[in-house]
């Protein structure tokens, strides 16, 4: 019976892995930029552009408040249009990346907010201009705040790709519905479970053992 259900678990090991590190990528790609505006176009801050936060603000924070679920089925038009299916381990990353950015943005937000005021104005006043302040000092001493924040992405987006595995997204979701649900297979959906349990440690441990070794005071 294992060695049946193995290749099965592994093929679907595979695609939420390949589902979630898509999509982190390309959510990070946008939500790095997006959160560094967020936390710096404020007034008096390095790129003051009140009309952002207004605008970009409220669009963040819509999106963070629709159910992964809903916002997978609304936005099926778009990932046709993107990936030409709205079925498919490729078609699950369009929903799993647009729900990661916002998600994304405010960690990156949070994370740079934290950052000490009189490092910003040290390397102000050394003559460092907006973009050297971001590259040299917020991004870098906000590092250990961000990998912790996108771990915790990761392991969020792992628990979305198993939703999406619902409506035929391919994945560990798709096969523990699929196999384990409606075959009423009760070994499958454990496998599933485990799988899915060891995948999230490693991630965890990962991003851990990564912060760990970007926090300055641990040097």
């Amino acid at each position: 019976m294992f060695s049946t259900l193995a290749p099965i678990l592994l093929q679907a090991t595979w695609e939420t892995v390949y589902m979630v590190a898509v999509s982190l990528s390309i959510a990070t790609a946008f939500g790095l930029p997006l959160g560094v505006l967020l936390a710096t176009s404020g007034r008096g801050e390095l790129f003051e552009a009140l009309w952002f936060q207004r605008v970009f603000g409220p669009i963040v924070n819509a999106t963070r408040s629709v159910p992964f679920i809903i916002l997978a089925v609304a936005i099926i038009p778009f990932t046709r249009f993107v990936v030409g299916t709205s079925i498919g381990t490729s078609a699950a990353i369009v929903p799993l990346t647009v729900a990661a950015i916002p998600f994304i943005a405010r960690i990156i937000e949070g994370a740079i907010r934290e950052v000490d005021s009189g490092l910003i104005e040290a390397a102000q006043a050394m003559g460092a201009r907006p973009v050297q302040v971001v590259t040299k000092v917020l991004l870098p001493e906000a590092l250990p705040g961000i990998i912790h924040g996108l771990t915790l992405t990761a392991v969020t987006l792992i628990g979305y790709s198993a939703m999406v595995g619902a409506v035929g997204a391919g994945g560990l979701g798709d096969l523990g519905i699929r196999y384990g649900y409606q075959r009423f297979r009760p070994d499958v959906m454990a496998a599933v479970v485990i799988t899915l349990i060891v995948v999230v440690q490693a991630v965890q441990s990962f991003g851990d053992y990564l912060a760990r070794k970007a926090d300055k005071r641990n040097i």
